[in-house]
């Protein structure tokens, strides 16, 4: 039995953990034996223990990478929980303490994907990130190529790094009925095609953009859905208004969020700051909803332009409406492109394809410890 410590410093369900959920709900729990070092009052807390996950709650770690109280907290914690792997998800404060036990192999997954600073790619700063993933950790896990390359460009040897792609588990499809109260909840009208961006409300996610393209879109019954929370919420409801949009929902916090992911018609990622491996495309896929996506980040991994969905350039608003209206007239378009996205989802994207890798992953490094006598330099 292998045994891992995860450690993720999120206090809420964001990306990194919502794929460390989809990970101990498909892992061999023959084969592994894990536990989840997260902060105190985390909201992944209840779904993990759901899945019969060993948690350990922190004190002073929530959206923290480094602090020495808590590299001091993990290497207490380390070393009554003897890992044999340790798996960081950001927490540079984790993976020191996991060089200072050296008892373990260090996993790190690098889970977004940001522009590139230029003072980062030259000296002394590149040298600077590139000691520090490269003395921390023995692989590094991109879950993009668009992750691989800022970390190579910054430092990072590619022999540290295994780049694979996120995977999610299908998405329930509703019925006719069960779709229509969805419709009903959300004060969507039952007419016209249903277009959503699924992600928080901060502004490299894009929605201004998307409300601007709503707008060019007037002449169309089309809808959309503008789900998730941030910063800037109030200020994309005042830009709605301002711009008469009668057809544009906000809908908060939506937990089941596969609720919406059932009702739109096309999905939405108009990303330009952050945007890695999309979970919300992949779970589109599932349910053979075509996309309309920025160029930036990994989101060109994920969709083919022409068969899964319409990549256009970043912070346009015409070229996303361009690309709305395209499939909303071309109903042959869109069923191909339907089609389509099922197809490279069970090919490419199912829960399973990640976890397997990583469990290798595990495995081979697990096998290293056992040669190098249970001791790591």
């Amino acid at each position: 039995m292998i045994r891992v410590v995860n450690v993720i410093t999120d206090s809420n369900i964001g990306g990194a953990g919502l794929v460390l959920i989809n990970f101990m709900r498909n892992t061999d729990a023959t084969a592994f034996s894990h536990c989840v070092i997260l902060p105190e009052g985390s909201m992944l807390a209840p779904r993990l223990r759901e899945l019969g996950v060993e948690l350990r709650e922190m004190a002073g770690i929530a959206e923290r990478s480094f602090s020495p109280r808590a590299t001091g907290a993990f290497l207490r914690a380390f070393k009554e929980l003897a890992p044999d792997v340790v798996h960081t998800h950001a927490s540079l404060s984790a993976r020191i303490a996991a060089r200072l036990y050296g008892k373990c192999a260090t996993v790190h997954t690098r889970h977004s994907v940001f522009d590139v600073r230029r003072a980062l790619t030259v000296f002394p700063f590149r040298q600077i990130l590139g000691a520090v993933n490269n003395s921390l950790s023995d692989i590094i896990v991109a879950i993009s190529p668009a992750a691989r390359d800022y970390l190579t460009v910054t430092g990072t040897s590619p022999a540290k790094i295994v780049t694979m792609m996120n995977g999610v588990e299908p998405v329930r499809t509703l019925t006719d009925a069960e779709k229509a109260e969805v419709r009903r909840r959300y004060a969507v009208g039952g007419d016209g095609l249903c277009c959503a961006i699924v992600a928080r409300l901060e502004p490299y996610k894009g929605h201004e953009y998307v409300l601007e393209a709503a707008a060019l879109l007037r002449e169309l019954p089309v809808w959309f859905i503008i789900a998730g929370t941030g910063s800037i919420a109030d200020g994309l409801e005042e830009k709605s208004r301002a711009l008469g949009l009668k057809s544009c929902v906000f809908t908060g916090f939506v937990p089941e969020i596969w609720e919406i992911e059932n009702i739109m018609d096309i999905q939405i990622n108009a990303s330009y700051g952050t945007e890695a491996s999309s979970l919300s495309l992949l779970e589109g896929m599932s349910l053979g909803k075509p996309a309309v996506v920025s160029d930036f980040g990994g989101n060109p991994y994920l969709i083919s332009h022409g068969e899964n969905g319409l990549i256009v350039p970043g912070r346009n608003a015409a070229a996303l409406a361009g690309a709305i209206r395209e499939l909303s007239l071309d109903r042959g378009k869109y069923a191909y492109m339907s089609r389509r996205a099922r197809e490279i989802y069970g090919e490419e994207f199912t829960a399973e394809i990640p976890v397997r890798k990583v469990e290798q992953i595990y495995r081979e490094l697990a096998g290293r410890k056992k040669s190098a006598g249970k001791e790591w330099s």
